[in-house]
């Protein structure tokens, strides 16, 4: 692929001849080597390959929680691979909403309550919080959960609380690590169909990387890493299941 040219609006995320390297030891290990790649927006996205390949360095520098060695990174149209670190973590409050494998949810706290957390690093009201909190759970189906504690949850619903999380603040970009693979497959296909649901209905950027083979029937795009080259991407398939009862409300 050609080197991309200045953000016209229409990606989501640009990455420009970007390598990454670690020292271990007297050993350089590249972890990226000259990526180059354009995803644009309101799309979902897959990042895939074997373990070791890279993904989740790309996730992370797309995320800004790591540097590029060089070459250059622009999300939303700001290119983050010259922010320094208060900077980086400002844009990340605003523009990423993160979901993980292994959910993250603090066990002491509700669903409500784990929801709200990204909120209180803002200026909005507690009546204000509520409201985006309540909207957030009913998009993703848990409108009857708000009280319910992890432990009370099944692994698709933690997922889904962690996902209601990630989307609170209105995101520009939502990346998922491997957000299927800690969950059985019925659950794994409704949380695909519900990241979907997402990119379709709200127009959100879905970046994910997964090892799950299932996910490349939802997705529009497929990103291949191998040993940390890029080395294509290609359409998804279609899926035209849906869910058993709506999961979002427009």
């Amino acid at each position: 692929m050609t080197e991309p040219e200045n953000n016209d609006g229409s990606s989501a995320v640009q990455l420009a001849h970007v390598t990454r390297t670690y020292k271990r030891d007297e050993f350089e290990v590249r972890a990226l080597d000259d990526v180059t790649l354009d995803i644009p927006r309101k799309s979902f996205v897959a990042i895939m390959g074997p373990s070791g390949s890279g993904k989740t360095t790309l996730l992370n520098l797309i995320t800004g929680i790591d540097h590029v060695t060089s070459g250059r990174v622009a999300v939303g149209g700001e290119e983050i691979s010259t922010m320094n670190e208060r900077e980086i973590a400002a844009w990340r409050a605003r523009h990423i909403g993160l979901v993980f494998q292994f959910y993250n949810l603090i066990p002491v706290l509700t669903a409500f309550e784990n929801v709200e957390l990204p909120l209180l690093l803002t200026h909005l009201s507690k009546v204000d919080r509520k409201t985006h909190v309540e909207s957030a759970l009913k998009a993703v189906g848990l409108a009857d959960r708000l009280g319910h504690y992890p432990r009370q949850l099944s692994g698709g619903q933690e997922q889904r609380v962690a996902i209601a999380r990630a989307i609170v603040t209105d995101p520009t970009i939502l990346v998922a690590d491997e957000p299927t693979g800690d969950l059985d497959a019925k659950s794994a296909e409704e949380i695909l169909i519900l990241l979907t649901q997402l990119k379709t209905q709200f127009h959100k950027t879905i970046v994910m990387v997964t090892h799950d083979p299932r996910s490349e029937r939802f997705v529009d795009t497929v990103y291949r890493l191998d040993k940390g080259v890029f080395t294509g991407a290609e359409k998804g398939g279609t899926s035209t299941k849906t869910p058993a009862s709506p999961r979002i409300s427009a």
